[in-house]
């Protein structure tokens, strides 16, 4: 297949053409963007083959994953992890809260029915791939065994701690275990807070209130802590990721990211979901260089559904939760 390169007013984007039907390729749409299609069966969705990202962080989006088993959909999809089997765990709102796939979108299990709140909220996969949930709505973080038994929770189920008391948790929203084994957590939409723990559940340290300032929060919609133990914590709307040191010292922001709803760091690379009209995806290195990034209204491009969550995994494939209209998985197979 011949291939050209187009770029449009998004970001990183890339697209081949095959015609067949001699028309002049440029002439495939009035911005120049070139589609390939490859027609499936007359009961298959056409498979979009655009190339998204830029350098060595190129993709192609995957259609039609996951394998959803029959009569199933998948919901509102908030968050995405991956142990280390490759296995995608997805959280979702939906009738199967967690479910688990290969690589491929094969179907492997799911667990959790009838367990959360009709908020569940974030996800992280433990190094010995533990599995901890956040309910946003019981306001509290679950730690699981990989087959979905409970081993211990952090904060008290449907019992917010009140907003100007600073305790976990009102309305949490996500968590992360730094190198030594501390647990950090986002009390994002009540409580304005970072939580930090000993691996045995003890809290250490809180800090943050609402506002705009550096240690300041609209919303802390999620969190990571890299191999530095600096803590990443997506301050969504205030349209920015702030980073402290584990003592909570702020030591900078990112603000070149609209809207960020989630950050997954793996291997010193650090991926960043946007959300919004002019949201996608962004990867960036630790020390805040653009690697690659998409943004696109064009559904063959990319197009990323009101984004919540992103992960990755071991291939550099990237997956990319979607609630709002989206309500659905999206990977990108890197290329």
């Amino acid at each position: 297949m011949h291939c050209r390169t187009a770029r449009c007013a998004c970001r990183g984007v890339q697209t081949c053409c095959n015609r067949t039907d001699g028309r002049d390729p440029a002439k495939c749409n009035p911005a120049g963007r070139r589609h390939a299609r490859a027609i499936r069966t007359e009961h298959q969705e056409e498979t979009e083959m655009a190339i998204v990202g830029s350098g060595d962080y190129r993709y192609e989006r995957v259609s039609s994953w996951p394998n959803l088993p029959k009569y199933w959909e998948m919901g509102l999809a908030s968050d995405g992890a991956v142990n280390s089997k490759d296995e995608v765990h997805i959280f979702s709102r939906g009738a199967h809260p967690v479910t688990i796939w290969d690589t491929d979108g094969a179907f492997i299990s799911s667990w959790g029915e009838g367990t959360f709140s009709a908020n569940p909220h974030g996800i992280y996969i433990a190094p010995n791939d533990n599995i901890w949930l956040v309910d946003r709505d019981y306001h509290i973080a679950t730690e699981y065994t990989p087959g979905g038994k409970p081993l211990r929770t952090l904060g008290n189920k449907l019992a917010p701690s009140p907003s100007f008391q600073g305790m976990p948790f009102n309305m949490p929203s996500g968590l992360a275990i730094a190198p030594n084994g501390e647990l950090f957590v986002s009390d994002g939409y009540g409580g304005h807070r970072v939580h930090r723990f000993s691996a045995d559940g003890e809290l250490l340290l809180s800090w943050g209130k609402q506002g705009t300032g550096p240690g300041e929060f609209a919303l802390l919609h999620n969190i990571w802590v890299d191999s530095r133990s600096r803590v990443f914590i997506c301050d969504r709307e205030n349209s920015r990721i702030q980073i402290f040191d584990d003592n909570g010292a702020f030591l900078g922001e990112w603000t070149d990211v609209v809207r960020p709803g989630d950050v997954w760091i793996q291997n010193d690379t650090v991926f960043v979901i946007e959300d919004g009209p002019q949201g996608g995806v962004s990867i960036w290195d630790l020390d805040h260089n653009l690697l690659s990034s998409w943004r696109s209204n064009e559904p063959e491009e990319g197009t990323i559904l009101g984004g919540h969550g992103i992960c990755a995994d071991s291939h550099g494939n990237v997956y990319v939760t979607e609630i709002g209209q989206g309500q659905r998985v999206t990977k990108f197979q890197r290329v």
